[in-house]
């Protein structure tokens, strides 16, 4: 039978500035787009610099179709404690496409980011560029 208490908390929208701060922190995010058939959701590494998500993948991977330039997608960036049952959340939505060969990517080469998991050849770099950054704060009262 479910449990009826009302379970307390407190929810906090946060600021651009609040959601960018979470950005930095983690390595891990999942980037959501339209794909052929249904909405893809996969998880990547990146880095947040100069205000966008920065992911580098395969160019034979299923993320080298957003290479050309796609808007409408979305990324997305959590983290939770169990013990307090607190977590935040922070959504990027915008237009994601690849890195120009330019001084840009010869830059991004020499920096330490992002430094993919998986194995094989990552040498696409894509750039999520927000029209909007939100977030929220989960706190659960004693």
């Amino acid at each position: 039978m479910p449990d009826d208490r009302e379970i307390s908390g407190t929810f906090e929208e946060l600021s651009w500035e609040r959601c960018e701060e979470f950005l930095r922190s983690a390595v891990i995010g999942r980037i959501a787009y339209a794909g052929r058939e249904h909405i893809e959701i996969l998880p990547v590494n990146y880095t947040y610099q100069d205000d966008s998500v920065l992911l580098r993948t395969s160019p034979y991977g299923p993320l080298a179709a957003l290479a050309t330039g796609v808007d409408g997608v979305a990324f997305e960036v959590d983290h939770h404690e169990d013990l307090t049952q607190s977590g935040w959340s922070v959504l990027v939505a915008g237009r994601v496409a690849a890195v120009p060969a330019t001084d840009e990517l010869t830059a991004l080469w020499e920096q330490a980011g992002p430094n993919p998991w998986a194995a094989g050849t990552r040498n696409l770099f894509l750039r999520i560029t927000p029209t909007s950054i939100t977030g929220r704060l989960v706190r659960r009262r004693a």
